[in-house]
């Protein structure tokens, strides 16, 4: 059996320490006993953004927020799906992330940073989205375990009604906020249905083969006028 190695470890600004792990082929971030994200496990962080782009359609020159980077399937998935005029920005708070991107994970990412329809930021993507106005098709969160501030207690912003409210004002008429979690979360869906989108609320396995555990990710569109 194959020992996990330790390849580094990153401060969360005002959260926890995530780890970064290799085995054999497999990487994965951990925080504490949680493992976070796995190249085991990718579906539901490609389907974040291939199920955004079809809610969409297939229109010229989309501009996709993405927070945060995390393993990138998210970023490639979106990238991969739109055409050479879209752009991706994408917003990750913790420089390590990006850093073991271009180092021990660069043949994983893959060179999607390097794309030119990308522009890394690196800060909050809560920030971004506060700053937006009518200015994404697509906000797609990842920032977290779900809308439940594990990693980071700040993260709970982005899931207020108030976050809410600005990630609708950053979304152009039409556009859709996609958001990752773990599990279900009954009062969240009802959250953004009283802040006004029209939600749609899916389970997604873990693995691309449609096994693993079931995560959910929430599309919600922005009404239209």
């Amino acid at each position: 059996m194959q020992t996990r190695e330790l390849l580094g470890t990153a401060q969360v600004p005002g959260g926890a320490e995530l780890s970064l792990y290799r085995r054999g082929d497999d990487f994965m971030i951990t925080l504490d006993r949680n493992e976070l994200m796995s190249t085991r496990m990718s579906g539901s962080e490609v389907a974040l953004a291939e199920m955004a782009f079809e809610r969409l359609g297939k229109r010229p020159g989309l501009h996709f927020l993405i927070g945060g980077y995390g393993m990138g399937f998210t970023l490639r998935a979106a990238l991969a799906a739109m055409d050479a005029k879209a752009q991706l920005t994408v917003a990750e708070l913790v420089p390590e992330i990006i850093a073991w991107a271009r180092g021990p994970m660069a043949e994983v990412a893959a060179g999607c940073l390097d794309d030119p329809r990308v522009r890394l930021v690196q800060g909050d993507v809560a920030d971004m989205i506060a700053a937006g106005r009518g200015t994404y098709d697509a906000i797609l969160l990842d920032v977290d375990n779900g809308p439940d501030g594990l990693v980071r207690p700040a993260n709970d912003r982005i899931y207020s009604e108030a976050g809410l409210r600005a990630a609708i004002t950053a979304l152009r008429p039409g556009g859709v906020v996609a958001i990752w979690s773990a599990g279900a979360d009954a009062t969240f869906t009802r959250r953004l249905v009283r802040a006004g989108l029209a939600v749609d609320e899916v389970v997604v396995r873990a693995r691309s083969n449609g096994k693993g555990p079931r995560h959910v990710i929430w599309f919600a569109t922005k009404r239209a006028g």
